[in-house]
């Protein structure tokens, strides 16, 4: 008596699906077995723990509706969180992130706001190649959508993206950004300290990236903004000084920078009463290695001091000091 075999299970279709950036699209053939034109299909999606296969098995519209309402119950849908962000790969030597202690220096209303849109920026110049016009993009956004009606606020704000696009350029070899921080962003900074503080910024990257001209430029500007302060707040006027020379004093300069530094300094060293802060310019063109100036300047003062000037001994010291430095002229202690 023959035997009857049991029938075995034979695959319809065999075929390797590859997931594309666009998702999984089934074979022709399959489709063309299982499927008719115009008719739609449902299917219960089953992933297993071990996380080895997808299962489709068919259902119809009743159960998938039953199905759907079921799964609604049991697992909540989570609204996306807007500031999460999803960092790229980075394709650059070394790994780099953002230096939010460096960007903000003073905290502004929307800072909590700003941030993620402005890491999401970074991480895109990070990419290579990078995606200019999507960076930027984000930049823009910012720069539009978190202003308030407080000209304060914004200009910590505006401080803050210089900062991040002045740490972009150095990291990321992105020069042409110089441009369009000093014509976008630096026009509409309302505060004169955070103003001079985002050339500053200006003047210092160019130098790195030898950006002469554009340098120069700034440096105008600088100069420019120290001027509009009465002679009254010297104070504020010399701080200016002090951070512009801190700048500029330990990187390569031209001879049109140094004129401007030095004509500046002359100006405002011939032009005060307060020995202290005469003393000051003499140590600002010191510092910028414009010795026979600063010599001069120095002799200069010295010789007005009455003989009972408790400054006199200090002043003698700093012209010794610069007697000692060669320069080309004849001196007299």
């Amino acid at each position: 008596m023959e035997i009857d075999k049991e029938p075995q299970n034979e695959n319809v279709i065999e075929e390797v699906v590859k997931k594309t950036k666009t998702g999984i699209t089934f074979p022709k053939e399959l489709r063309e077995e299982l499927f008719e034109d115009g008719e739609d299909y449902y299917f219960k999606l089953i992933v297993p723990g071990e996380r080895d296969r997808i299962i489709l098995e068919f259902i119809t519209e009743e159960e998938a509706k039953t199905l759907s309402n079921k799964y609604k119950i049991e697992k909540p849908k989570v609204p996306k969180d807007p500031t999460a962000i999803k960092k790229p790969k980075i394709r650059k030597q070394g790994a780099v992130s953002p230096n939010w202690g460096e960007y903000f220096m003073y905290d502004f209303k929307n800072q909590d706001n700003v941030k993620p849109i402005l890491e999401s920026a970074f991480y895109k110049f990070a990419e290579t190649p990078v995606n200019l016009e999507d960076a930027m993009g984000r930049i823009k956004f910012v720069l539009v959508s978190f202003l308030t009606s407080t000209k304060t606020e914004n200009a910590k704000l505006y401080f803050s993206v210089v900062k991040f696009l002045i740490d972009v350029i150095e990291k990321f070899n992105q020069p042409n950004l110089i441009d369009w921080i000093f014509e976008k962003i630096v026009p509409n900074i309302h505060s004169k300290f955070l103003y001079e503080q985002s050339l500053l910024e200006l003047v210092e990257i160019s130098l790195k990236m030898k950006r002469f001209e554009k340098c120069e430029l700034f440096i105008f500007y600088v100069l420019k903004n120290i001027d509009e302060y009465p002679r009254s707040e010297l104070y504020n006027i010399f701080n200016s000084f002090k951070e512009l020379i801190k700048r500029v004093r330990n990187i390569e300069r031209t001879e049109k920078i140094d004129v401007l530094l030095k004509e500046k300094l002359l100006e405002y060293g011939e032009g005060i009463e307060d020995v202290d802060y005469k003393i000051q310019v003499v140590e600002f063109l010191e510092d910028l290695n414009y010795i026979e100036a600063a010599y001069n300047l120095a002799k200069e003062i010295q010789k007005s001091l009455p003989a009972e000037s408790i400054k006199l001994e200090e002043v003698r010291r700093l012209v010794r000091r610069l007697h000692t430095t060669p320069i080309t002229e004849n001196k007299q202690l």
